[in-house]
């Protein structure tokens, strides 16, 4: 059976994650307030930034700027586009 969660992203009632996507607590909230569907958009959201920024993983400043984004994309609606930015067209 499918878990459920009311997705604090979405605003609605949606398929839960399988497991916690991150470690501690951020990870606990995550896996309690956010959907499967919230965590890919934010998982899109996070390749944008990296590829955008030109942000190495390795970094610990550009983990720490990661999770600081994914907390706002997440939990507080925020969805900042890098200056300049321009999507990819659509097929």
């Amino acid at each position: 059976m499918t878990r459920m969660v009311y997705c604090q992203h979405l605003g609605r009632e949606a398929e839960g994650l399988p497991y916690a996507p991150w470690p501690g607590e951020l990870g606990k909230r995550i896996f309690e307030h956010i959907s499967r569907d919230a965590w890919n958009l934010w998982l899109q959201q996070q390749t944008m930034l990296i590829n955008e920024y030109r942000l190495s993983p390795l970094d610990p400043r550009a983990r720490t700027m990661l999770v600081e984004e994914m907390e706002k994309f997440l939990f507080a609606g925020g969805n900042a586009r890098p200056p300049g930015y321009k999507a990819p067209p659509e097929d």
